[in-house]
């Protein structure tokens, strides 16, 4: 018996999100969740787990079913708790004392050292809260864990440890997992629901394997609308030839077999309809170039926290023009302080052991788009900053997949996909030739990611990357530099 059935479920945010999706969910169900940005996938998880009300269609869910939701945001309550702490809330109130080993066992799946533990949720890294989220929502003993944007922060051996957990901890558990990791929804998947406000198609296979299936589906339908289309026309110019005979020979028979014609095209004019391809706005980058042959050079640099507690250091080396630098390294080893130290030297402020060549232009984008103003919105942020003018502004946005109420909202109210694409776009417009980017990919769609990938190759751009996204890493990395007990050593490509 399935855990749960989904029948003609549709969802309008003011735009169509999904449409007519019929879906059943079974025992053991692993389910990769595949959307473009802003199409729907936390909203059909958050109806899935009752927070929220479908438009249209119905959900019907086998009794006593124990839902776990790992949402992509940290509750604020939770912020201030130790790690611990936050994990053994999850308990009912009054198991807490009796059960506290259950937290401890949740801890030990992932791996989480003893010291970490004690230490506030706030004050650690993403990929630990996202971890905290899923033992909390695994404590719960769910039937069904619905999970969104799991990978978002983790670094690589944090990745492993999840995926091991789910493809070996957890027997029988039905998963719908939201993703735009590839490498993750291959490894942990055996189904693929691609979410499409026309036609949602469902395979029962990873991700790379359905994608391909999606895609000579797509094309077949596109066949067939050629062909409905023709016939459409075919009808339209029986029915006017018929109709001119009709009113010259006075024959209401002929006139009325027009109209009968006319309606069987109008018909088949009301199917015509494009399948919607995984797209939510372009992506593109510039590089202005420079004849400099050594951008950036490192001697020995100390890496710190913002309390100067050592992290690690840099040893000699040097960033030539055409480099694709990807930093390496455990969450919390210093990487996302590398970057930000690269970013003050670019931008002309002093830094001991860091030299850049005067003929830098740096662009820089970082996981949590902290270069953007939260209060600006996206229209007066692009037209204020580039003097582009309102007009081309507005198309500029448009094209990278901002409607015009979405211009006009604060950028704060977007989501963490849209205000990638912002910094993405801005990043653009800056014409840098060194970029430094800090999991750029993080909340960027899958056609995103290709699309940024396939950018940085065609302009020959010079960058430092921080990244845990393995199919990312893998097409545009040209140089490794991994950060591991002190210090940090070039290496090679990560297999």
């Amino acid at each position: 018996m399935s855990l749960m059935n989904l029948r003609g479920l549709s969802v309008q945010s003011p735009r169509v999100l999904f449409h007519n999706l019929d879906l059943a969910i079974a025992d053991g169900d692993r389910i990769g969740l595949v959307a473009g940005n802003g199409a729907g996938k936390s909203t059909l998880l958050r109806c899935l787990a009752g927070q929220s009300e479908a438009g249209r269609g119905d959900i019907t869910r086998r009794r006593g079913l124990k839902i776990g939701f790992v949402e992509q945001d940290v509750p604020a309550n939770l912020l201030p708790l130790t790690l611990y702490e936050a994990v053994r809330r999850a308990l009912p109130a009054a198991e807490r004392e009796a059960n506290a080993w259950k937290c401890d066992v949740a801890l030990d799946m992932f791996a989480a050292p003893a010291a970490l533990r004690e230490r506030p949720l706030q004050l650690l890294s993403g990929g630990w809260q996202r971890l905290a989220l899923i033992a909390r929502a695994w404590l719960g003993e769910p039937d069904l864990l619905l999970l969104d944007e799991p990978t978002n922060h983790l670094d690589l051996q944090r990745l492993a440890v999840l995926e091991d957990w789910i493809n070996h901890a957890t027997p029988g558990v039905a998963m719908l997992i939201a993703s735009h990791d590839r490498a993750f929804l291959d490894n942990c998947t055996t189904r693929t629901l691609f979410l499409r406000p026309d036609i949602c198609r469902a395979y029962a296979h990873p991700f790379s394997w359905a994608r391909d299936l999606l895609a000579d589906d797509d094309a077949a339908q596109e066949r067939v609308l050629a062909r409905d289309a023709k016939e459409a026309d075919r009808l339209r110019a029986n029915a006017g030839r018929l109709r001119n005979v009709g009113i010259n020979s006075g024959s209401d028979l002929l006139l009325k077999k027009s109209k009968q014609l006319n309606a069987r095209a109008e018909a088949i004019e009301e199917t015509l309809r494009p399948a919607e391809k995984m797209r939510s706005g372009d992506i593109r980058l510039a590089n202005r170039g420079t004849h400099a042959k050594v951008l950036l050079a490192l001697h020995d640099l100390a890496v710190t926290t913002p309390d100067q507690t050592p992290l690690f250091r840099t040893g000699t080396l040097k960033i030539f023009q055409g480099d694709r630098v990807v930093v390496l390294g455990e969450n919390g080893v210093g990487k996302s302080q590398f970057v930000r130290l690269l970013r003050a030297a670019t931008q002309g402020e002093e830094v001991p052991a860091i030299t850049v060549s005067p003929s830098v232009v740096p662009g820089y984008i970082d996981q949590a788009m902290s270069q953007l103003p939260a209060t600006e919105t996206p229209l007066g942020y692009i037209a204020g900053t580039f003097r582009l003018g309102d007009q081309r502004s507005v198309s500029l946005l448009a094209s990278a997949g901002f409607d015009v109420d979405t211009q006009r909202r604060a950028i704060a109210r977007l989501s963490f996909g849209q205000r990638a694409r912002l910094g993405l776009l801005a990043l653009r417009l800056a014409e840098p030739n060194f970029y430094l980017m800090d999991e750029p990919t993080n909340h960027v769609d899958i056609h995103g990611q290709e699309r940024l990938e396939a950018e940085i190759l065609a302009h020959q751009a010079t960058c430092v990357l921080v990244s845990h996204d393995r199919f990312f890493v893998r097409a545009i990395g040209t140089r490794f530099w991994r950060i591991g007990q002190g210090r940090m050593e070039e290496v090679a490509a990560p297999s």
